[in-house]
């Protein structure tokens, strides 16, 4: 069994390969890469071959999307440590390190993160992570370092080996055994929100997520579904009320997804009447008819992971609405929330 495996899914990345690969390859020499291939429609798979002959290519039937391609992926290796790591993301010397030595002195951590930094301004934190992710009561996602579109400067702030809610999906590194004990990413969700919505479970479980920002590394982001595509939101709105669906207690489950109701259609006329997005406003409604559709075939696992749940464990997301504080209280930055420990 190998220490620790990179997996890269690729689906028609063969100039993400080429510009990113270099950087894993140089700077990983603890670990064994492996390329899953989601059934790619370019040359990135005889690129591969002759390019970088040295890295172990999975090849899958049909594009499996993000969710499902990983756990497709995953069985097929054989770890102690997966790094989930993304086609445009830049390592740098001795990033995997301060992550293997964490995940070896702390066996109650699952998943941990390195600190994400946008590729094109190195100063800045990157959106898709930053250092380490919450929920807030309604299942909005933030960081330490990004509040909806607002994404700090990096400078030492959130340096500190934290505990949090999910870990990004861009740079996930994780314990096999827990992968696999909490069913993988859901691959009914194919992208969006799946690693939060396996994180959240791990949570359940009784097991930590981290952030160890001693180790950094650099993410273009937005190379599949750019920001502001109608099939990214779509996604976004769906998943993110599937998994609150599945993980929240039962006490919060009613009052919480009444919310949503409001605050979801404020969001698509939002989106028609101020920003003109046709596609969006569309999208949004769309979702939500999607959820209503196929949340029966969520039911199953709503039982499984809330008999999982570890004593205690009933606080998840941080009790403050993050739309209140943004836009009512004017906080941008993580540091000006109120209380954000993860219990």
């Amino acid at each position: 069994m190998d220490k620790v495996a990179i997996v890269i899914l690729n689906w028609n990345g063969r100039q993400m390969l080429e510009r990113y690969l270099p950087s894993v390859l140089a700077h990983s020499d603890d670990a064994v890469v492996y390329v899953a291939d989601n059934a790619s429609t370019d040359d990135s798979v005889s690129f591969l071959r002759e390019r970088f002959p040295d890295v172990r290519l999975i090849l899958l039937d049909r594009n499996w999307g993000f969710a499902e391609g990983y756990n497709k992926a995953l069985v097929q290796v054989n770890a102690t440590y997966y790094v989930l790591l993304n086609s445009d993301v830049e390592v740098t010397p001795r990033w995997l390190e301060p992550l293997t030595d964490l995940m070896d002195r702390c066996p109650d951590v699952a998943a941990c993160q390195p600190k994400l930094l946008a590729i094109d301004d190195r100063r800045r934190f990157e959106y898709a992570g930053a250092s380490g992710g919450f929920v807030d009561r309604y299942g909005y996602p933030y960081c330490r370092g990004r509040l909806f579109d607002t994404v700090e400067m990096d400078e030492g702030q959130y340096d500190d080996l934290h505990d949090v809610m999910w870990a990004t999906g861009a740079c996930l590194f994780v314990r096999s055994a827990d992968y696999h004990a909490c069913g993988g990413l859901d691959g009914r969700f194919f992208a969006h929100c799946e690693e939060i919505d396996f994180c959240w479970r791990l949570r359940i479980m009784g097991r930590r997520i981290c952030c160890q920002p001693e180790s950094h590394v650099y993410h273009l982001g937005g190379g599949t579904l750019p920001k502001g595509n109608p099939r990214k939101t779509f996604l976004n709105f769906r998943n993110n009320l599937t998994m609150l669906y599945k993980n929240l207690p039962d006490a919060e489950l009613r009052r919480v997804m009444w919310m949503r109701w409001f605050l979801d259609y404020l969001a698509a006329f939002q989106t028609l009447l101020i920003q003109r997005h046709w596609g969006d406003f569309k999208a949004i409604f769309q979702a939500r008819w999607a959820y209503r559709k196929w949340r029966r075939q969520f039911r199953a696992d709503r039982e499984r992971i809330q008999h999982s749940r570890q004593a205690g464990r009933a606080g998840e997301c941080s009790p403050f609405s993050i739309l209140w504080q943004y836009y009512f209280h004017k906080h941008r930055h993580f540091s000006q929330l109120p209380d954000k420990e993860v219990n």
